[in-house]
């Protein structure tokens, strides 16, 4: 018991300088990081014809701004697929009625889920099959295009930096107390293992994307095996920018200012399964989970143990009297130090900074989403997404298969477009550029 306060003494000192890096790292990235925005216009003139896909299944309340805001977009040739999955709502009748009065949206409807396949990932699949655009922008049903702006940036850019998988990453729309408190540390924890700086390097091995929007060469697409060679996993950006790096190809993520925004939860429920199925799909093993519990624990949880914890065992006279106050004071360091840099840091990704003082309740219900994450690794787990039940453990033994045979065309798919409710497949639309 006597050495526990020194223990924690010195691992809150540890927890301080930690903290104190990230301080630097923050100033770093004011300084010299680089942002995307609708000002950028790039060196190359060519504006390559771009297929813009979306898939939505019961985004009704969604899936109109969502077109609605990519078709102000002031670039010149582009189409949007809308790949109606399985909706039970309005979703394609709402689609089908804009494509009524605009040439450039098409609608795919798809009637069922094969075996092995995600939803998203059979849904995309089949609407890229009928893109016509050199590079696909593929975009979530939540998202909102803030700029007109956004595409001709984002081809600008891809092209400048040779981009053959281009992310851009969003700003997260955030209302109401738990989408503030929550959002920005479970998107901080992502930063552990994928950092931009890291992603962007080749010569690192990390990989990472985010699905809401992604800008890909056509011919990347077909090289890293479509969306059947990750058709079984629950993050396929994820996995599509691993095959992308792993082959050698070009994979840069940038973030965003004016661009777009998306709003990813609205209610605590929603952001605690939401977030327990990203860290599933992306961390994916026992140890990366782990090691990212262990982490948030020491360094975001420790000093308010330690604090408390040293502090009340002084003030009770428990002894080594010096240590535990020398405890509860290093814990207070270390968390001053930790809500400054949350402060600058929630500025810094366009998080609300007056929430900084929440850190504590979104580390908690970020690890209670690790916890669960990890527990859906064990045998006979569920996943339940958008109404879908997957076994997890089947999605994982058939990962090798979909890799093996997603270079073929029909792999899984073996569908054709029919009618949904009352709407029918809509596959017109301008000609090929």
């Amino acid at each position: 018991m006597s050495t526990l306060p020194i223990i924690l003494t010195v691992l809150c000192g540890l927890v301080t300088l930690i903290w104190l890096s990230r301080h630097i790292m923050i100033a770093v990235e004011r300084r010299t990081g680089f942002i995307l925005t609708g000002e950028y216009k790039g060196k190359s003139p060519a504006r390559p014809f771009i297929s813009v896909v979306v898939a939505a299944k019961d985004e009704e309340a969604n899936i109109a701004a969502c077109v609605q805001s990519m078709l102000q977009q002031d670039y010149a040739d582009f189409e949007i697929i809308v790949a109606n999955d399985r909706s039970t709502d309005r979703t394609a009748q709402i689609v089908a009625d804009i494509a009524a009065t605009d040439a450039r949206v098409r609608l795919v409807n798809i009637d069922h889920l094969p075996a092995g396949w995600g939803g998203k990932n059979h849904a995309m699949q089949h609407a890229i099959a009928k893109a016509r655009g050199p590079w696909i922008c593929m975009i979530d049903a939540d998202c909102i295009q803030t700029s007109p702006n956004v595409l001709s940036a984002a081809i600008a850019y891809a092209q400048d930096q040779k981009s053959d998988l281009l992310s851009v990453l969003p700003i997260l729309e955030m209302n109401g107390f738990w989408e503030n408190a929550i959002q920005p540390v479970c998107s901080g924890l992502m930063m552990i293992w994928f950092h931009p700086d890291k992603v962007n390097s080749p010569r690192r091995k990390n990989a990472y994307a985010n699905g809401a929007f992604m800008l890909m060469r056509h011919e990347t697409y077909e090289a890293i095996g479509k969306h059947a060679a990750v058709r079984n996993q629950v993050n396929e950006d994820m996995h599509m920018a691993a095959r992308v790096k792993s082959s050698g190809l070009n994979l840069r993520v940038v973030r965003n200012e004016g661009l777009y925004t998306v709003r990813m939860y609205t209610s605590l429920k929603q952001i605690y399964r939401g977030w327990s199925r990203i860290f599933y799909g992306t961390f994916g093993t026992y140890k990366r989970i782990i090691v990212s519990i262990v982490v948030l624990l020491i360094v975001s949880m420790l000093p308010y143990f330690a604090t408390a914890a040293g502090l009340a065992l002084w003030a009770f006279g428990a002894t080594p009297a010096k240590w535990w106050l020398a405890c509860g004071l290093a814990g207070a360091a270390a968390m001053v130090m930790q809500l400054s840099v949350i402060f600058r840091f929630y500025k810094l990704i366009h998080a609300r900074a007056e929430f900084f003082w929440s850190y504590f309740i979104g580390g908690f219900v970020a690890g209670v989403a690790l916890v669960t994450a990890l527990g859906k690794l064990r045998k006979g787990a569920k996943l339940v997404w958008r109404n879908t039940s997957y076994d997890t453990n089947s999605l994982k033994a058939s990962s090798a298969a979909g890799a093996n045979q997603g270079v073929k065309e029909g792999a899984g798919v073996g569908l054709e477009v029919q009618r949904v409710g009352s709407v029918k497949s809509q596959d017109s639309g301008p000609s090929a550029r």
